[in-house]
């Protein structure tokens, strides 16, 4: 079995420990995440294994003839031929392979005797090249193509006529071609959209070699991988089961190492405090350096920014009525021969969340834009309502963002008086820290740029906001407090997303966008690919044709059944991940009511009263008892919300 493992593996960058005797082990079967804070090192490792790192320590063992390919974030480009032929240089290794046996074929045929060697190299070299899947390349180049969203006119087309976006699906799918024994990938849905990360999982979860992956799609993650490595201060830690679990296991060791570490930080402070008030007086001085020896000695637990937890509100929204925007017969056409947008007619109201979903060149982000009022050329009409108010963020965002102001005074310039004192905070939440918040706009990449416009947009008091890919850019922890407060945004909200996870948790209404055709499915995600993927229609489809129900498999009775029960498993979700939460948050309330007790009673004067360290036993074990029920409760919660 083909296998690369690295043991003991140390890098620093100047005076920063990047790695600290990291150990992994990558083999055929292997499903794994690495995890962790920006900043963190992932890219850093992944390297290394890939061999463009050396590392300044550890041991790397790595089989004989074992394939590693690797993907970066971003950088790549292709020219100076079609896509067809790009696809073909993937297959440089089955190349070599043949060349190889084909000499080896020619020293056969000139010698009668056919040494024994040769014969086995020969058979070795057919065996590789039917495994590497040689002999089907021309198939599987086409396959991998089109799962990623290439059109087979594509494959006739240049290569340096492509964008950077689907230059990045060009290296992707060359890496997948190559088939090797381990795939590392760093961030290969950021270029993807729905339909090509959904083809994507079902190639990981059918791919029998090895592979390790960086990615900040929590749902891309859950289905596709069954252990995740997290790089911690330097450190790596594997934790057995999907991203998900990993994230219900991490949270019960964080919250108990945010304790110890309040708990240490309140010892130095008192430490500190007797130091500088009797460091000067004779007659506390040696107990003030007996002191100073102490804190010396503590061993500093430290806590990343990242994990602080920000949650922040936007502005309240302003009032407006019910109805916020009315699209009538709305079509839109950029040659004058094809539609994008066909007699598209549609009502949003107040408090919606509708997410457009469809193939790249639907219209997704044409719509948008028609109703930022970013583009003004089309047939039909758009009525906002009464008292609308619209917020825009797009990638183009970011290109309007300039100058000599630094990112927190870009800020306070905008910020309601009553979020000044947040915005470091919030800065923070959106992977702005430290001095991050006094970079200039000009010196900011354009990731930056783009986190920062979408930060300046929340700021601002509206209550419609027209967000198109909000999450690009952001790590899950800035996913996050993003859902939350679009959450609790008290306004309607429309936007376009290739995160299904952030999806699932955000839309209630799906506007499905197809040529010719439009359709709206009032009901969650889930509930949108139940519909299609049953071949359904829903009551309020719309199309060219007409505004009226299109005749459909089941029944609109059904249809409306089906999403009263969606809303009310969806209820149900929301009840128990908030009874999952308080059920972990008092499993850490109890541990450390138990430690509490344990440290009191290693205390001699404690454990040498028998009264008093019987006493405080029997509560040891009460917390114990207490811990073991509040755990079982937990998985049984966790068991129903998996069933969900």
């Amino acid at each position: 079995m083909s296998f690369a493992q690295f043991t003991q593996i140390s890098l620093s960058f100047g005076d920063r420990d990047i790695l600290k005797d990291v150990s992994v082990k990558l083999q055929a079967g292997t499903k794994a995440a690495l995890t962790g804070a920006n900043g963190s090192g992932k890219s850093t490792l992944i390297k290394v294994i890939a061999g463009i790192i050396t590392p300044d320590s550890g041991e790397t063992a790595i089989q004989k003839d074992t394939r590693i390919a690797y993907l970066p974030q971003a950088g790549i480009t292709h020219r100076g031929c079609t896509l067809k032929e790009e696809a073909d240089r993937a297959f440089a290794f089955g190349y070599e392979l043949e060349a190889e046996r084909d000499r080896i074929g020619d020293l056969l045929a000139k010698n009668p005797e056919k040494p024994q060697p040769l014969l086995e190299k020969y058979h070795e070299l057919t065996v590789m090249l039917e495994e590497s899947g040689w002999y089907r390349r021309d198939a599987l180049a086409e396959q991998i193509l089109l799962g990623l969203g290439f059109e087979r006119t594509d494959f006739g087309r240049r290569t340096e006529e492509f964008s950077g976006g689907w230059q990045m699906r060009i290296a992707l799918a060359k890496v997948l071609m190559q088939n090797p024994d381990i795939l590392l990938l760093d961030e290969p849905t950021n270029y993807l959209d729905l339909e090509a990360r959904t083809w994507l999982e079902q190639f990981l979860k059918d791919y029998t070699g090895g592979f390790l992956l960086v990615s900040h799609d929590r749902y891309f993650l859950d289905v596709t991988v069954n252990e995740v490595y997290e790089l911690f201060n330097g450190v790596l830690h594997r934790y057995p089961g999907n991203y998900t679990h990993y994230e219900q296991v991490r949270k019960i060791e964080l919250d108990s190492l945010i304790s110890r570490y309040e708990q240490q930080q309140e010892e130095i402070r008192h430490l500190e405090d007797f130091i500088r008030r009797f460091g000067a007086k004779a007659t506390k001085a040696a107990q003030a350096q007996e002191r100073q020896k102490m804190l010396d000695r503590i061993e500093r637990i430290e806590i990343p920014e990242t994990l602080k937890k920000i949650h922040f509100t936007f502005p309240p929204a302003p009032h407006s009525g019910r109805l916020v925007v009315t699209i009538e017969d709305l079509t839109k056409s950029y040659d004058g021969v094809r539609n994008v947008l066909d007699s598209l007619s549609l009502v949003i109201e107040n408090g919606d969340h509708l997410v457009v979903a469809g193939r790249n060149g639907s219209g997704k982000t044409t719509l948008l834009r028609i109703l930022a009022g970013e583009d003004s050329v089309y047939s039909g009409r758009i009525k906002m309502g009464a008292g609308v108010s619209v917020g825009y963020f797009s990638q183009d965002s970011a290109e309007k963002l300039s100058g000599s102001m630094t990112v927190l005074e870009l800020l306070e310039q905008d910020a309601p008086l009553e979020l000044i004192p947040k915005l470091r905070d919030m800065l923070g939440a959106f992977l702005f820290r430290g001095d991050d918040v006094f970079k200039q706009i000009n010196v900011l990449s354009g990731g930056e740029k783009s986190r920062l416009a979408l930060l300046k947009l929340l700021l601002r008091p509206v209550n419609l906001l027209i967000l198109d890919e909000p999450t690009n850019h952001l790590d899950m922890h800035s996913k996050d407090v993003l859902l939350d407060a679009l959450r609790d945004f008290g306004g309607t909200v429309i936007f376009v997303s290739h995160d299904r996870g952030f999806i699932e948790s955000l839309a209630d209404r799906v506007l499905e966008l197809t040529p010719g055709k439009a359709r709206v499915f009032p009901g969650g995600y889930r509930y949108y690919l139940e519909q299609t993927e049953n071949s359904g229609t829903v009551c309020d489809t719309v199309s060219k044709q007409t505004a009226e129900c299109i005749p459909a498999e089941k029944p609109c009775s059904a249809v409306k059944a089906s999403w009263e029960e969606e809303k009310r498993l969806k209820a149900e979700r929301r009840r128990l991940e908030r009874e999952e939460e308080k059920l972990m948050n008092e499993i850490t309330a109890a541990e450390e009511e138990k430690s509490s007790l344990e440290r009191r009673l290693a205390d001699p004067a404690v454990y040498s009263n028998g009264l008093e360290s019987k006493k405080i036993q029997n509560q040891i074990e009460s917390c114990a008892a207490r811990i073991e029920q509040l755990n079982m409760e937990w998985e049984r919660v966790s068991s129903v919300l998996a069933d969900l």
